[in-house]
């Protein structure tokens, strides 16, 4: 059980029942992370504009798979198991390559990241997601210009400074409010990147 109230689907009504009919999925089921705002309806609308718009946007330019990659890593150093299991679901599928995603898992696991089946380029990206993530005023203009020379554009840069940002708010939800993942369906994600206002899960 999460350590404040939350309203089921099945009780929701006015502006939290029209969010949650956005954000749904299957059988109207709501990821738990999704209801732990269930009592300020404002902040899920403004959690899922950020959520949709950082990592399931055609603007990116960055693949998704690695996108998923980076919440993945960033939710595993925030010791936040339930958005390394939702996102991990979510990589797996979008990677379609069960076995290189398992691998990458291992070594997000042992924080080795030289184990890590990905270019010289994205393990850069990893290690200055570690670094936001665990030491963000430590970071100076250099760590962006390792990533602008490993062959990032300063756009990409910024996915992935907002990839990772966003994974720590994500993380300090479910942290600081008891979210689990009892109910959930591991996985879904909303996937009409060209829609930005389409929020539903499948």
């Amino acid at each position: 059980m999460p350590w404040i109230e939350t309203v089921a689907y099945e009780d929701a009504t006015g502006k939290l029942k029209m969010l949650y009919d956005r954000v749904k999925g299957p059988n109207d089921n709501v990821d738990n992370i999704m209801m732990m705002h269930s009592l300020r309806p404002h902040s899920m609308e403004g959690h899922m504009a950020l959520y949709k718009y950082v990592l399931h946007h055609s603007g990116n330019t960055l693949p998704k798979w690695f996108l998923e990659v980076l919440g993945v890593w960033v939710s595993a150093l925030n010791e936040c198991n339930y958005c390394v299991a939702h996102h991990f679901a979510g990589l797996k599928r979008i990677l379609g390559d069960d076995a290189r995603a398992h691998a990458i898992l291992a070594a997000i696991e042992a924080r080795d990241l030289d184990a890590a089946p990905l270019d010289a380029a994205e393990k850069q990206a990893m290690a200055y997601a570690r670094q936001l993530t665990r030491d963000p005023s430590g970071l100076t203009e250099n760590d962006v210009i390792s990533l602008r020379a490993a062959g990032f554009s300063d756009g990409e840069i910024l996915e992935i400074n907002q990839v990772s940002a966003y994974f720590s708010y994500a993380n300090r939800t479910v942290l600081g409010l008891g979210c689990s993942t009892k109910g959930d369906i591991l996985g879904l994600s909303p996937n009409n990147s060209d829609d930005p206002d389409s929020w539903n899960h499948s």
